[in-house]
């Protein structure tokens, strides 16, 4: 399978299938009979290998909030470990003051507990850096949390993905500097058709 990058309307994203490390064509028919055994587990995002659409709003302390756009891969190993790597873009305002905003990469990589339940994952961040994070899938929606390492700042964050169907999610997130929260991000997640 030739890797292609990905494209966002005009906007390249240097996104290939194997910076997630994983074959797509993998079956995952193990993972998949296991997860339709457990009737609470009904998520697509992140429990199967797909290819996802994002946008919505990013939101900085103390400025009006602006147009985010990305994508998301998701890919499993043999080894059941998975890894995502999205990029996120903020497309340039109207307004000719205002500078445009630098892309965000990130590249996780993670293991889901053998009750299915919850995971623990790292993370490699452009703008934060090394990451640490740990998530719980609910029935409806899957939350996660996570901390910059050696950070004088003591940076955290969250997100909320809730299931609206099998191929769309809304994300909420927010990003925290000690206790003060200082970004946020809503947009909706939609599965590319295969």
């Amino acid at each position: 399978m030739a890797q292609q990058p990905l494209f966002l309307g005009e906007t390249h994203f240097p996104l290939k299938a194997s910076m997630v490390g994983c074959d797509f064509n993998y079956e995952l028919n193990q993972r998949c009979d296991k997860l339709s055994r457990n009737s609470a587990v009904a998520h697509t995002f992140l429990i199967e290998v797909g290819r996802w659409n994002l946008q919505g709003s990013w939101l900085d302390r103390d400025k009006m909030p602006i147009l985010v756009k990305g994508k998301t891969l998701v890919g499993w190993s043999r080894d059941d470990w998975f890894t995502m790597v999205t990029k996120l873009i903020f497309p340039g305002s109207e307004d000719e003051e205002e500078q445009p905003r630098e892309g965000i990469s990130l590249q996780y990589r993670g293991r889901i507990d053998s009750e299915e339940r919850r995971y623990t994952f790292v993370l490699q961040h452009s703008q934060l850096g090394r990451v640490e994070g740990e998530g719980w899938i609910a029935p409806e929606s899957i939350v996660q949390r996570f901390w910059v390492l050696g950070d004088k700042q003591r940076r955290t964050g969250f997100e909320t993905l809730h299931r609206l169907s099998d191929d769309k999610y809304y994300m909420s997130s927010g990003l925290m500097e000690g206790h003060y929260l200082f970004s946020a991000m809503e947009a909706t997640l939609e599965r590319e058709a295969e």
